[in-house]
This record gives structure tokens, sequence and C-alpha cells, in this order.
């Protein structure tokens, strides 16, 4: 395995758990610090805030070399979260989860640029792949850990695992990568968002944010579906979300191992067309425990499979602002994330049911499908 790209999955890896792990230690914080868990809930939207507009930085990181930036956002996530660790009150908490979110959607940015420069040619999107691979991981082994490591101590420690994660991985780049120039230079400021005048960009962007939403309308309220619905114990909660990871994990390798064979806009495509079937089969199958198993597992294999080739394609359609949309990527997915959950939540709040956010999801399947086999049709010999 490239070293390289183990150092580049280091940094995801700890960013899946300084992003997701919140979820499953929110009570244990908000007891901590005795405010309210909606209150509480804040803490995940100062993180997606900080993703949000940490994508400015990349503005004035253009001149400078790929490897310093890299070093410098892993720094970031290493103090980010050491000052959560340590935060003593829910002010410096939230002033510490929006430190934190700030280098997240900057790195996946870079590391899609670097990524493919550590490979050989035809082998870019499965190198983004191996680094997108690492928040996969997180999902899979990091977050669990993560959430019996604050059960058993506390919540603190949680925080303090990603900074130490960052250190290393701030050491790993400095050691394993080689040394790459800065992107060549644009004009001004402006010309890095000249790209987002051509269709290729939107139709990417768009893709992203309702094919994965379109899983999150049903992901974000997996555990009561799981338990309520189909029948698991709360324990067993624990192996459904290592399923779960492991068809993260599995949807974006072989995506990325796709993408390198084929279009990456008509591999995103075909899986959004799956996850028009595979939704509403969640939807009727979801007291069943061993069909709700099997379909978790294709739903988040589906999840990463849409991204991870449209990570690797929209540096390819963003000449000139390369990093401003590897960011915008990240963007799209948070915002998703926190969208789709809204949605999925509407539709319980109805009265249609706990399994009801997966047909919600159908629609953006769908839109989704339309988009990205749009983009294929039209922008593939570009893209190629």
């Amino acid at each position: 395995m490239n070293k390289s790209l183990i150092a580049l999955a280091m940094g995801t890896f700890a960013l899946g758990i300084a992003e997701f792990s919140m979820m499953g230690i929110l009570n244990d914080v908000a007891s901590s610090l005795d405010v309210s868990v909606p209150r509480a809930g804040h803490f995940i939207s100062a993180y997606a805030l900080g993703v949000s507009l940490g994508a400015l930085f990349l503005l004035f990181l253009r001149r400078y070399p790929l490897k310093a930036i890299l070093v410098g956002l892993a720094a970031m996530i290493t103090v980010g979260n050491l000052c959560a660790a340590l935060a003593p009150g829910y002010y410096t908490l939230l002033g510490a989860r929006f430190l934190a979110g700030l280098p997240h959607g900057c790195y996946f940015g870079v590391g899609a640029i670097v990524a493919p420069k550590l490979v050989g040619p035809g082998r870019g999107a499965t190198a983004v792949a191996v680094m997108v691979t690492g928040m996969t991981v997180a999902n899979l082994i990091g977050v669990p850990a993560a959430t019996a490591v604050s059960n058993l101590l506390s919540w603190r420690w949680t925080f303090a695992i990603v900074a130490i994660v960052g250190a290393f991985t701030l050491l790993a780049i400095r050691a394993w990568l080689p040394r790459l120039a800065p992107l060549p230079p644009v004009a001004n400021f402006k010309s890095q968002f000249g790209f987002l005048r051509h269709g290729a960009p939107w139709l990417i962007l768009g893709g992203t944010f309702l094919g994965q939403g379109s899983v999150f309308t049903w992901f974000s309220y997996v555990n009561p579906v799981m338990t309520d619905v189909a029948g698991f114990s709360t324990d067993a909660m624990t192996w459904v979300m290592v399923v779960c990871g492991c068809g993260m994990v599995v949807g974006n390798l072989v995506s990325g191992r796709l993408t390198d064979r084929y279009a990456g806009g008509l591999v995103s495509g075909v899986i959004a067309i799956a996850l028009v079937v595979v939704m509403p089969a969640i939807y009727f199958c979801a007291a069943s425990k061993a069909a709700s198993l099997v379909l978790a597992f294709v739903a988040c294999a589906g999840l990463f499979g849409i991204g991870g080739p449209l990570q690797y394609m929209i540096v390819r359609f963003a000449k000139g602002g390369e990093m401003i949309g590897g960011a915008a990527i990240q963007m799209a997915f948070n915002v998703s994330n926190a969208v789709s959950a809204m949605i999925g939540g509407a539709a319980i709040h109805a009265g249609l049911g706990l399994a009801s956010p997966a047909l919600v999801g159908v629609p953006m399947a769908v839109i989704a499908a339309v988009l990205l086999l749009t983009l294929h049709r039209r922008y593939r010999a570009q893209g190629a």
C-alpha cells in the first residue's frame, strides 16, 4: 500500500471520528455540561458551520506547496480537537467544535488534488477512494470505539483521540508525502470561482446533495428504525452500525475502482438508480431483521459509492479553483446531511411511521440519477 495515501487516509479517519462521534456521545456531553440535549445538538451544527466556512481559507492558500497546506490542516485538526477535549464549558466547546470543523472541507479539497498525483495514470479515482476510506473506517471502527471510550471514561477522550490521530497524521504527511509543487497561479481570487460558470460542477454538487441525501433521510433515524421496527435490541445496534460501516468501506472502494475503468458520472448515476429501488425496499422490509440488515449494508455502500467518484471528478471540472471545488463537495455533503435529517424527521412527525424517511429519499435519488446521467452524457469526453 502506498504510504503517502495511508497518511492522507489517517487524516480523513480523524475527521470522520470528529464529525460523527458527537451523535453517539451527545447525551454524555449534555449531562456533563448541564445543558439540554437539543442545546447540545448545537455542537453538531457548529462543526458543520466550520466545515462550510473553512473552505474560504483555500482562496488564500493556492500559491503554497500542497504538502505544506496539508501539514497545516493536520495541525488544525489536532489543535481544534485538543481544545474540544479541554473545553471547560458550553461556549468554549461550541467554539472548539467550530475550530475543529474549519480544516475538514479544506483537507478533502486538497487531498483530492494530491491523491491522484501519488499514483500512476488511470488510478486517480482509486487513490481518492483510498483517501476517503479513512472516513468510512472511522464509521466502521473509530466512532464505535470512541463512543465506548466515552462511556467508560469521559466524552473528552473522544476528542483527545482525534487530536492524537491528527498529530500522527501531521508526522506521517511530513515523512511520507513527496514534495509537491503549488498549483498554477491564477489572476485573482475571483477567478478561482470561474469554474462555477459551467454546468458540470453544478451537476456534480447537485448529484452529491441529492444522491447522498436520499440515504441520509433514512440513515439519520437508523437507530429507532432498527430497534422499534425491525426489533433489534439496543445492544445489537453496535453490530448493526458495524454492518453499515462495512457497506461504506466496500461502496467507496468498489466505486473508486469502477470510476478508473468507466466514467465517474456513469458509476454514480447507476448507483443512484439502484437507490431508487433500495430505499422503497428498506421501507417495505423494515419489519424483517435479515432484510433490514442486508439493505442497510447496500444503502450505506450506495451512500459512499456515489460520493467517492464525485469527489474525484469535481477537481477535473474545477480548473483554476480545484481546492474550492474539492471542498465544495464536503459542504454539499454536510448541508445534505442536515437537510435530509429535517425532511426525514418531518415525515415521522407527520405520522407516516418510523420507516417513512426511506420513502422520502426516493424522489431525491431519482433527481440525483437524472443529474448524474446528464453529467455523463454531456461531459463524458471532457472528464475523461
